[in-house]
């Protein structure tokens, strides 16, 4: 019997959900390839260490931008190696994939994650909107005449979604996310300190000492980078207010993204969220502060769901445990 799995597939991080297994792969979404002849030398966490470091024989690659694929062939080969990792694929035995897309992506763009996950060895591929596998996984009864409202703060793409009867009624997105935080620390210490640091030591520095509201303070952290003034390397100590200040713009960008979307719902609807409060999934729930500095601004209650970060898989999996639940959202196609 074929294994079903369900993919999120982030611009992060991929998440795989096997069937009456749980989740079984969370790797970052990255894959080096030898230049040479574009064979997968490593997938995943191996991969994201090398991301800067390689000679020039290999690619360190990120294949999704933005929530959406932008190499396919690069993106089946990764997926290929975290089959043939999780073992799922063999000459007889292709798995169904059941894939998340972020809500309102073009043809183009759905088509692509489909023939990625096909060329990976998929048998048969479904694709549902990522704000409802978000809500499933968040325990929210979508089916349900009550509004409920999903903020998926991810890495390449920031999610709001309001439900309602199983459907998306309200719906926005922006391309600012975890990453462009990461983009906004190392262009703040080029700018105020003049050095120069990489983008996954920024990355490290938000998850450590980043904070959203100026009343939590985390310290301060030690990080190594280039003076751009000798071009020499330096140690500095950065403090958390420094990367709060950086990440302030953004965030500023993503709230506002949250409040209009709350401005363009349904009064119904609205009186339902308020009374039920906002949901938080993605990664960038993570950071300290960042409900409070929601609900400051819209003056609704916010609640970050259990691990977050798994929580578009998980939603993916409770679909596949109770697949007759949920034959209305999914569609296969076969190849």
């Amino acid at each position: 019997m074929a294994k079903q799995i369900g993919i999120d597939l982030g611009t992060s991080n991929t998440m795989i959900y096997l069937k009456d297994k749980g989740i079984v792969l969370r790797a970052p979404s990255v894959v080096s390839l030898d230049r040479t002849t574009k064979e997968v030398i490593a997938s995943g966490t191996t991969a994201k260490r090398m991301v800067g470091k390689t000679p020039g024989n290999i690619l360190a690659l990120r294949p999704l931008k933005d929530g959406v694929i932008t190499d396919l062939h690069t993106t089946s080969l990764m997926l290929h190696d975290f089959f043939e990792r999780m073992d799922m694929t063999s000459f007889f035995n292709r798995p169904v994939a059941l894939v998340c897309i972020p809500y309102g992506v073009t043809g183009v763009e759905r088509r692509a994650v489909e023939d990625a996950t096909f060329e990976a060895g998929a048998k048969n591929v479904g694709l549902i909107d990522q704000p409802i596998a978000a809500a499933v996984g968040a325990g929210i009864q979508i089916s349900k005449a009550r509004g409920a409202m999903v903020v998926d703060l991810g890495g390449g793409v920031s999610e709001t979604a309001i439900l309602s009867l199983g459907g998306v009624v309200q719906s926005n997105s922006l391309r600012v996310a975890g990453n462009e935080l990461d983009i906004a620390i190392v262009n703040y210490l080029k700018q105020t300190r003049n050095i120069l640091i990489g983008d996954i030591t920024a990355e490290v520095l938000k998850k450590r000492i980043g904070t959203a509201v100026s009343d939590i303070d985390r310290g301060s952290m030690e990080v190594c980078g280039r003076d751009l003034r000798t071009g020499l390397a330096v140690t500095i100590e950065v403090k958390s207010g420094e990367v709060r200040e950086a990440i302030k713009e953004p965030l500023s960008e993503i709230i506002s993204m949250v409040k209009m979307t709350l401005e363009e719902t349904p009064p119904e609807l609205s009186a339902d969220i308020f009374d039920f409060g906002i949901v938080l999934v993605g990664g960038g729930s993570l950071l300290p502060g960042i409900d409070r500095a929601i609900s400051d601004r819209t003056g609704i209650r916010v609640i970050i769901a259990k691990k977050p970060m798994e929580a578009v898989c998980r939603g993916l999996g409770r679909m596949l445990q109770s697949a007759g639940d949920f034959s209305e959202f999914v569609k296969y196609k076969v190849k």
